[in-house]
């Protein structure tokens, strides 16, 4: 132990027992000075009753030492003051001798029960505090977001020990590191200079055993082998270090900061000290193997989506250059005479063809940005009506034969949008209604305001979507099986990610997205745009805007 510690423990000690040994002896003086006012007017057998009194008194207050004492005085001043002849230590009648000896007994059994009771009672005082600190630490390290429970297990540990700051550090090596700290700024500076401070570590405790129960460990002075030019009295004894292990590896460390000039830290904190190191150990190793899990779930996911484009590049690519190649070599025939229509028909197939190539390998790039979070939309304000009118024109020809039904109100207020992502997102649910919508069926497009929205629905006359498949629709490579979607010939069934996509631009853009069936038949995609400015990367710069 260090000697400083060990100086200051004894000078506290005796302290305390000083002042314990004079209350004993002031106690005896106020039971003497009772009796003898009542042995003015009544004279009592049993009046040295009155010492086991201040005997009680002085072990329930101070322990066994100074209720030894009080026992010892009152023997004496009862002797002296009381029993004939007084003002001596003789004793005339040997009768008396026994029952002062036997008075000299139950003040002594009596102290030392009191002072048992009161040992005990200290020591329960004792296992509660742990318990409700160790309690109050475990359910704050319940806490899933980890800076935010060590910064609550820090000020727990800060008014529970009555130190001026406490610091928690979690991890070591390579791996992400953590602090969170509370209490004074300048003590919070010295726990920032421990590798150039001396300090003092707290060591680890024997493992409990059936036969003794768990103890505190015990601290041990560091001193850096090189003090860059420190003046010796500045040399702190404040800093206490405790280190956070988990099997054998350090996975953090507890700074502690003394108030100064205040009271170095009780033997009964060391217990504390270890167990709630000992939490924080295990909570800090459940956090890594939450990241070890979840940097595996994405893995797995990864690994499910280059499978499934595999799959894609695999059927879906090759099929339009299949087509596309087809129609290219059946051009370049030299033996065979194509007619002018035979020839308008191959390259409108080649043309149509490198479409469907082209919006997959867009939908893919998409995809793969929206996958990879470097989705950042071009904020600025724009007429919806006009948006709806422009993707419409481009898409005539895949909404051809369809009677397509515009309901976009007069009063709608410009939006704020990225134009080509959201172009994007209405020209996947146009094609995706124009798949599913036979030859003269209806594709309705209907905008509506709220207070703080704007929703632009796409309807179709399909054959609607099962319930099990509204929540999943959305999901990259999702297709609907068994419903009679099916595709014609002008439109050939897709890879599953147009509304992947849009799901995930409409994100980008703080919105939501969402599916549901018709009444009367055909399913209904709605997406809902805030009205108010983005706020973050990409927010409209003020230029005039209203």
């Amino acid at each position: 132990m260090d000697i400083a510690v060990l100086r200051n423990r004894l000078t506290l000690g005796i302290q305390q027992g000083f002042i314990g040994y004079v209350a004993s002896l002031g106690a005896v003086l106020v039971a003497s000075v009772l009796i003898a006012l009542i042995e003015t007017r009544w004279h009592l057998a049993n009046i040295s009753m009155l010492y086991l009194t201040a005997v009680l008194a002085t072990a329930t207050w101070f322990g066994r030492g100074p209720a030894v004492l009080a026992s010892v005085a009152a023997f004496l001043c009862f002797d002296w003051f009381f029993v004939e002849p007084r003002f001596t230590l003789t004793v005339a009648d040997p009768e008396e001798w026994v029952a002062l000896l036997l008075f000299l007994a139950a003040a002594v059994i009596t102290g030392q029960l009191a002072a048992g009771q009161r040992r005990r009672a200290q020591e329960a005082r004792q296992r509660e505090r742990e318990a409700v600190v160790l309690y109050d630490v475990v359910r704050t390290m319940a806490e899933p977001n980890l800076e935010e429970a060590l910064r609550g297990v820090a000020r727990r540990l800060r008014g529970e020990l009555g130190v001026a700051a406490v610091a928690i550090e979690a991890g070591a090596g390579e791996g992400r590191r953590i602090r969170e700290a509370d209490g004074d700024p300048s003590a919070l500076r010295l726990a920032d200079a421990a590798p150039t401070i001396s300090w003092r570590t707290l060591g680890p405790a024997a493992i409990p055993g059936p036969d003794h129960p768990g103890r505190g460990g015990r601290w041990v002075r560091v001193v850096p082998s090189r003090l860059p030019g420190l003046p010796r009295h500045e040399l702190s004894d404040r800093l206490h270090l405790i280190p956070v292990e988990i099997q054998g590896r350090r996975v953090g460390t507890v700074y502690l900061v003394r108030e100064a000039g205040g009271p170095d830290l009780r033997p009964q904190d060391n217990r504390l000290l270890l167990a709630v190191a000992a939490q924080l150990g295990h909570a800090i190793e459940r956090d890594r193997l939450r990241g070890e899990a979840t940097e595996t779930e994405v893995l797995r996911r990864t690994d499910e989506l280059k499978t499934a484009l595999l799959n894609a590049v695999s059927h879906d690519l090759r099929t339009p250059l299949a087509s596309i190649i087809a129609s290219a070599g059946s051009l370049r025939q030299s033996d065979v005479t194509w007619t002018e229509q035979d020839r308008r028909e191959f390259a409108e197939a080649i043309e149509q063809q490198a479409q469907r190539l082209n919006r997959i390998v867009g939908n893919l790039l998409d995809l793969s940005r929206i996958e990879a979070g470097n989705l950042r939309p071009a904020w600025d304000w724009y007429d919806l009506g006009a948006l709806i009118d422009d993707v419409l024109g481009r898409l005539r020809p895949v909404t051809e034969g369809r009677d397509v039904v515009l309901d976009v109100p007069d009063d709608v207020p410009p939006i704020p949008l990225d134009y080509v992502e959201i172009d994007q997102v209405l020209s996947n649910l146009i094609e995706n209604a124009a798949k599913y919508t036979p030859a003269g069926g209806e594709i309705r497009i209907a905008v509506h305001c709220t207070v703080e929205e704007v929703q632009i629905s796409v309807a179709d006359r399909g054959p609607g979507l099962p319930i099990s498949a509204l929540e999943r629709v959305f999901d990259p490579f999702f297709r609907v099986n068994g419903t009679g979607r099916k595709a014609d010939s002008t439109h050939p069934s897709g890879t599953g990610l147009g509304l992947a996509v849009a799901r995930g631009l409409v994100a980008a853009h703080s919105g939501r997205i969402w599916a549901e069936n018709r009444r009367d038949g055909g399913a209904i995609f709605t997406f809902a745009l805030p009205l108010q400015e983005p706020v973050g990367p990409g927010t409209l710069a003020a230029e005039g805007v209203a």
